[in-house]
């Protein structure tokens, strides 16, 4: 009798108390039997470490970005298949059985795309759910994080250069050697009490990070959808029963996208503009 696989779960955490307990809460209810809980920190100052050791004694330190913890998880995991999940994520009591059913049913998968959805507190919120709707089995907007190991190690794993965009870029690497899969078992993203101008900061600070991955990946046909606001506002516009459902919440939504590209542009400019300071010196 063939013995199922085993799954790494490898969770990336930095002071993380307000949602850790909830997503990992969610991956020892996992359907499926045969996992292992990963966790990497990077020198948490909260409780963050004494939560995870309530779930695994599987627990490291690692810096100093999110890639290089992914990197470092997946070198000490014993699974024949890894799965990353961000600590403000909670899954579907279904995702790994389903994942792991995709690659037994198509065992030339390099990955599996896990859909999300956003959940929150506020207004904001709320509109950051309703975009997110709009990318669930889009594939130039969703990118893979079930992989087999092996495929995982032999692509170079996360790119460790790179801060912004390092999802799509290793999804395009893996794809370029072997079809994606997906399934219909939904992670949620916890927004928690979101507040737009925090969200604009983080969005200038990450565009500034993210000209190393446009360099990288220039002459991906993916990219200007996932950069640029023309396909993001065309797909938003081809559902309009749904964008505009609660008109309140439609333009709301357009209006914090707009101001994202806005924010974002401005911090991409002024980082690209630093570079070519720094490189006349």
């Amino acid at each position: 009798m063939k013995t199922d696989p085993l799954v790494s779960i490898i969770v990336t955490t930095y002071n993380n108390h307000a949602t850790l307990n909830a997503c990992l809460a969610s991956i020892v209810r996992q359907d499926y039997q045969r996992t292992e809980l990963v966790v990497v920190d990077n020198n948490s100052t909260d409780d963050t470490k004494e939560i995870a050791l309530d779930y695994t004694n599987l627990v490291f330190n690692k810096g100093p970005e999110r890639s290089a913890q992914r990197n470092y998880a997946v070198e000490q995991a014993k699974g024949e298949y890894v799965v990353i999940i961000d600590s403000d994520m909670e899954l579907a009591p279904g995702v790994i059985s389903a994942c792991v059913k995709a690659v037994q049913e198509r065992p030339q998968l390099g990955g599996v795309i896990i859909p999300e959805e956003s959940f929150g507190e506020g207004f904001w919120a709320q509109c950051k759910r309703l975009e997110r709707s709009f990318y669930v089995g889009i594939d130039w907007m969703e990118a893979a994080r079930f992989f087999e190991k092996k495929m995982y190690q032999e692509v170079g794993g996360y790119d460790s250069e790179l801060v912004s965009g390092e999802d799509w870029d290793l999804s395009n690497r893996v794809a370029a050697r072997a079809p994606l899969g997906r399934i219909d078992e939904f992670i949620y993203h916890n927004e928690g009490h979101l507040n737009l101008v925090k969200t604009l900061k983080k969005k200038y600070y990450y565009a500034g990070l993210a000209a190393a991955y446009l360099r990288k990946n220039n002459i991906d046909s993916k990219l200007t959808a996932q950069a640029g606001p023309i396909q993001r506002y065309k797909l938003f516009f081809s559902h309009p029963r749904r964008l505009f459902r609660s008109p309140v919440k439609g333009i709301g939504m357009l209006f914090m996208k707009t101001c994202e590209f806005g924010f974002g542009g401005i911090g991409y400019l002024a980082a690209k503009r630093r570079g070519s300071m720094e490189a006349a010196r």
